[in-house]
């Protein structure tokens, strides 16, 4: 991505909620419909160009927005994409696996694998594993990009450049509030704020994990983080701070308060959000506010992770609750 991804003042919200909420448009990255995993694959790619890759694997769900953006990032750089799509989410319909990000992604000419489980990422990266010895054999020179937390968080490295470029663009506010789901956004946007000068705090909404599940999740994410930064862990596990209240029914399903979230930012700012990350951290700062987590007349910053291919996936679903 070139340039910093604007902020948009969400004027009516603002005026409803009594608090000065900004969206940092992050759904503006400019690849593949955009979204915050294209900060995450600069790292990646860069990585694997570096070792002469010519071929990029990867793992997210039928629906992902990761494999959709690797998909356009390996076509960008004239490299085969080849994603596997975990079952996470059950009991879809037809147009969860034939439109919105799988569509794209056959568009832009990727290889499709199926995962059958959806909480398994060591069977799901040792399953890429064997595709890419496969084409090893084939002359290929493949690059994995892991699921599973005993890998380094390469892509983290993305959002500590976003946290700072946020800090740059806007010095005195108090929140921001991102989705948590494989740590890596989150656990990047953290580090990135605690290394500037804004003291802001970092409210990190759970899309897959209850709380429990996920603090424990960022705390191993933000100590390979402050491996790779060469800083104290201690910095950045104190500001841990997750909140499930807009999970249920779970990872990838809309439950009333994300639909009631995403309809509000339709209606309210004609903004669209995703079912699985968008919606649920929009829901997740109303709850936070409503229980006064988030003070009046606090300036909170939400990050749009993108995602919107999404949407067209969960048609039936949007249409239905």
């Amino acid at each position: 991505m070139s340039g910093a991804t604007p902020l948009e003042r969400l004027d009516r919200l603002s005026e409803e909620l009594g608090i000065d909420l900004w969206l940092k448009r992050d759904d503006l990255t400019g690849l593949g419909f955009g979204g915050n995993k294209t900060r995450q694959l600069e790292f990646y790619f860069g990585d694997a160009l570096a070792q002469g890759a010519d071929t990029v694997l990867i793992t997210g769900a039928v629906q992902s927005n990761f494999v959709r953006s690797a998909a356009a990032a390996a076509a960008r750089l004239g490299m085969k994409a080849v994603l596997q799509l975990e079952e996470r989410v059950p009991n879809m319909g037809p147009e969860y696996y034939k439109s919105g990000n799988v569509l794209l992604a056959k568009i832009l000419g990727a290889e499709h694998m199926s995962y059958p489980v959806g909480e398994d990422e060591a069977g799901a990266d040792a399953a890429l594993h064997a595709r890419a010895d496969e084409l090893k054999e084939q002359g290929r020179k493949p690059y994995v990009i892991h699921l599973g937390l005993n890998h380094p968080p390469l892509g983290a490295l993305g959002y500590v450049a976003a946290g700072q470029e946020l800090c740059k663009q806007m010095q005195d506010f108090d929140t921001a509030v991102v989705p948590s789901g494989s740590g890596a956004t989150h656990g990047g946007l953290l580090t990135g704020i605690a290394l500037s000068t804004v003291p802001a705090q970092v409210f990190g909404v759970c899309v897959r994990r209850d709380t429990e599940n996920q603090r424990t999740r960022m705390t191993v994410v933000l100590q390979k983080l402050a491996d790779m930064l060469s800083i104290d862990p201690g910095l950045l596990l104190e500001k841990i701070e997750v909140w499930d209240g807009a999970l249920a029914p779970g990872y990838g399903q809309i439950g009333p308060k994300t639909q009631s979230a995403l309809e509000k930012m339709a209606q309210t700012e004609g903004i669209f959000l995703d079912p699985v990350y968008s919606a649920k951290t929009f829901a997740g700062l109303l709850d936070i506010v409503r229980e006064g987590q988030i003070k009046p007349g606090q300036k909170v910053v939400m990050i749009h992770t993108g995602g919107l291919p999404a949407l067209f996936g969960y048609q039936n679903e949007l249409t239905h609750n």
